[in-house]
């Protein structure tokens, strides 16, 4: 038997010389790991723990193929704790046969965390600041938006700036944030 020193190198040679040229890895996938397969099966499991989560209000808002608005219901009412479990890998297990990406639009709209959601109430900021600080400005709104009742918006806004030269709680300015929001949500 040869011994190696340091300073030699072995000598490493391919039975066929253009093998390692040939290889291409696109040829060889087969699919997600097991590891990730994993990780997406708990991401629905938690996303259906988040409908099981959610406010009874909200639930019943919220649109799901009737088996899984069944199974969770059944898991809003389970106590047990290994009952609570298998019904969650339950809903997990529905959750594989479905999109699920329409429901978590759903939760992340319940939730505040959709974009859109987000720009709609900064744009409802910005025109209860308007209406409150130029008069014009409730000529601007009601062009837009001509459903809005301009009496009550208009004693709303006399009442916003009223409170805020008395110092008084802004209940006529949350009010007004209310109204525009509904009226945009109309016009959607």
């Amino acid at each position: 038997m040869a011994m190696i020193t340091a300073t030699e190198s072995p000598t490493v040679r391919l039975i066929d010389p253009d093998a390692e040229l040939e290889f291409d890895p696109d040829e060889v996938y087969d699919g997600p790991s097991k590891s990730q397969q994993k990780r997406d099966v708990e991401a629905l499991q938690a996303l259906g723990e988040a409908l099981v989560k959610l406010p009874d209000a909200q639930f019943k808002r919220i649109e799901l193929p009737e088996d899984l608005r069944a199974a969770v219901a059944d898991c809003r009412k389970i106590t047990q704790h290994g009952a609570l479990r298998r019904q969650r890998q339950y809903i997990g297990k529905l959750m594989r046969s479905i999109d699920p990406a329409p429901i978590q639009s759903q939760l992340d709209v319940f939730n505040g965390v959709s974009a859109a959601e987000n720009a709609k109430l900064h744009q409802a900021e910005k025109w209860r600041d308007k209406l409150i600080a130029d008069n014009e400005a409730l000529t601007l709104f009601l062009n837009n938006f001509p459903d809005t009742d301009a009496t009550h918006l208009r004693q709303l806004i006399r009442n916003a700036r009223d409170e805020a030269a008395r110092s008084r709680p802004p209940k006529a300015f949350r009010e007004i944030f209310r109204v525009i929001r509904e009226v945009m949500q109309k016009t959607d």
